[in-house]
């Protein structure tokens, strides 16, 4: 089961995350731009996808670890149920994050380095 704790390690590999709030939430963001926060009632961590056609596949592949509220609907992102994510793809969910909200030349020089 994956944790808060577990979400921040995978996200601060990357360059400029921070651990901050966001709708008064703790959340990480790269460059000032949110990647995810965690949210109550109910609990799941609101995580940014790259688009709707992802956030589509995930609602319809996995709806034991992915879902949505009316909230976030027309919008590029799903709650994930951090108990039944499988931990593998939440690490390449938030990479998918990362990239979709830094900068291009940040991206770049990290994919350059690695």
């Amino acid at each position: 089961m994956a944790t808060w704790d577990d979400v921040i390690a995978l996200a601060t590999r990357f360059p400029d995350v921070e651990v901050t709030t966001w709708f008064g939430t703790p959340s990480l963001k790269v460059c000032g731009k949110g990647m995810c926060r965690l949210r109550t009632d109910p609990d799941a961590l609101v995580l940014r996808v790259a688009d709707m056609g992802e956030r589509e596949a995930l609602l319809q592949g996995e709806p034991d670890a992915f879902f949505s509220t009316p909230h976030y609907d027309g919008y590029p992102y799903v709650l994930v149920r951090l108990e039944a994510v499988d931990p593998v793809e939440l690490g390449e969910l938030i990479e998918d994050a990362w990239r979709t909200q830094a900068p291009k030349r940040l991206v770049a020089e990290y994919d350059a380095a690695h």
